[in-house]
């Protein structure tokens, strides 16, 4: 074998070696990046399906996929570079923005929980199909959930970046690595464990109509169980918004309300922290709710 053509192979083995042990380094940092993250995954999970609770079967999967098509975009074009920007030139203006993203987590948490608490006009159920099967509303929701996604999903890949900046040795191209790994693989997860949940009842159905009888059996739980979780992860979404909320503040201010009650680590404090946060969290909200549904009524006058 000629010598040239030896040593050109020579040098595409060792770049082929360089390359899988770059591939290695952004998967291992990205399993741990994203282990840090997972709360805040948990949390996106039980977010996302009260924005898809009330469409026919055949626009769930449709409306799950336009969301997770946002949610890429949200993470691979828009907080990927201006979080790699931000951590270069600007790493103090991080915090400032997730805190803003935090009160608005808080405004959506408590806007739901008003809904829920002041009486509203009743629609006719006529009104309310017609409502539910609109492009408009379709729409809406769509949008509604991509900007709630936008701000989990920058708290995802903020927790994410800090992780591997912790590492001993990184770099630019080791960190955009890794939150693309990260941004993919937890994008899938999520929108992949939120389409399970939504179309169970059909799954359900589905078994309910063979002919074994643990199939039968199987499948009419599942039918009865749905409404009952998809309400319980209303509840549950709810509530993330506003844990997440009030901690990306809170702690954004250095506090950790844990402390002061002498829990520094374990269950217990990951409880109390949670629940601290979550009424910083109410309040917060509450005050961005009253003031959002006074000024219309004070301009009125």
């Amino acid at each position: 074998m000629p010598s040239g053509l030896a040593a050109l192979l020579d040098d595409i083995a060792t770049i082929a070696k360089v390359a899988a042990a770059s591939v290695d380094d952004v998967a291992a940092a990205a399993g741990k990046a994203g282990s840090k993250a997972a709360g805040v995954v948990i949390d996106d999970t039980a977010v996302t399906p009260q924005y898809v609770t009330g469409f026919t079967p055949d626009r769930e999967l449709p409306i799950i996929w336009r969301i997770a098509k946002g949610s890429f975009f949200n993470k691979l074009v828009i907080i990927l570079p201006v979080a790699l920007l931000l951590s270069l030139f600007l790493p103090w203006a991080i915090t400032p923005i997730l805190m803003l993203g935090g009160a608005y987590l808080c405004f959506e948490g408590a806007e739901k929980v008003w809904e829920k608490l002041v009486p509203h006009e009743e629609e006719s159920l006529v009104e309310e199909l017609a409502e539910l099967t609109s492009t408009e509303h379709e729409q809406n929701m769509v949008k509604g959930a991509v900007r709630t996604d936008f701000i989990l999903s920058a708290e995802i890949m903020a927790i994410a970046l800090n992780e591997v900046k912790s590492m001993a040795e990184t770099s630019i191209w080791l960190e955009a690595g890794v939150l693309a790994f990260v941004a993919i693989a937890i994008t899938i997860a999520v929108y992949g464990v939120v389409g399970v949940i939504v179309k169970m009842d059909d799954i359900g159905l589905h078994m309910a109509q063979r002919e074994n009888g643990g199939s039968q059996a199987i499948g009419r739980g599942l039918v009865k169980a749905m409404p009952k979780l998809l309400a319980a992860l209303s509840t549950i979404g709810t509530a993330a918004m506003l844990w997440v909320g009030g901690q990306i503040i809170v702690h954004g201010f250095g506090v950790h309300p844990a402390e002061f009650f002498g829990l520094h680590e374990g269950a217990l404090a990951w409880v109390a922290d949670a629940a601290l946060c979550g009424v910083v969290g109410l309040a917060i909200g509450a005050v961005i709710v009253l003031a959002h549904h006074m000024i219309p009524k004070r301009k009125a006058h």
